[in-house]
């Protein structure tokens, strides 16, 4: 006895319609007269907007059925259809390549940002203000190094990458102090807070205090004695404690 298993049956090309609207597809092919192709390909676009309601929300949704029609039929199918028949190119047509950026950096812990930073910085005709330029970026590319490195780095180590980057172009004194960076100290906004002590607030503690202090006194009328442990004593006819 011979299975059947899907394996061996012929690929769907279009799975969510399923294997009989594709068994209905290649029986239209096979009719002699297109006016039964015709008929009967209507009844299939039917069913098909039947088990796709989902292509009700596409605008013009007839239109994508019968694209889809043509190609189930693997573009064989010859019906009057209402819209031009799809191109086979056209439906799997491949996408472009994506363009990535292939950047040649030098120190890949300072980034690509860093070079177009100092190059704008080239490009400033006043001196002070390329002077300025350059200690911003001298300040950015420690604060890279420290993002990357998590170790501490000197001034002078520093201003000698900005001046290799720059090509000489940017120099800065060796006792040029840069922005002091640390990332073990949390930064303010993310310290914990604790709430000022105000009339208010010591009131609320006093109040508690004296809550538990007359919980107290009672326990003690009560013959708590604050709740320790009694025990009980048959001969003396009376608790101990």
């Amino acid at each position: 006895m011979d299975f059947d298993y899907n394996s061996t049956r012929p690929k769907l090309i279009l799975a969510e319609y399923g294997r009989n609207v594709q068994n209905m597809v290649d029986y239209i092919c096979t009719l002699p007269t297109q006016e039964e192709r015709n008929r009967y390909a209507q009844v299939v676009i039917d069913m098909m907007g039947v088990l796709n309601p989902h292509l009700r929300d596409v605008s013009d949704f007839k239109h994508k059925l019968w694209d889809h029609l043509h190609i189930i039929s693997d573009f064989k199918i010859d019906v009057e259809s209402p819209y031009p028949v799809p191109e086979r190119d056209a439906i799997h047509k491949k996408p472009e390549l994506l363009n990535y950026p292939q950047h040649s950096i030098r120190f890949k812990h300072y980034g690509f940002t860093v070079e177009r930073m100092i190059e704008k910085a080239l490009a400033m005709p006043n001196p002070e203000n390329r002077h300025r330029m350059a200690i911003s970026v001298a300040n950015f590319m420690k604060m890279a190094y420290m993002t990357w490195n998590k170790d501490s780095v000197q001034d002078e180590h520093i201003i000698q990458d900005l001046f290799e980057l720059s090509k000489g172009q940017l120099s800065l004194p060796s006792d040029t102090v840069l922005t002091k960076l640390d990332f073990k100290t949390p930064p303010p906004g993310n310290r914990i807070k604790s709430a000022p002590v105000t009339a208010s607030n010591n009131n609320h503690h006093r109040n508690n205090n004296n809550n538990n202090g007359g919980q107290n006194n009672k326990n003690r009328k009560m013959g708590g004695g604050g709740g320790g442990k009694k025990t009980f004593i048959p001969k003396k006819g009376g608790f101990k404690k």
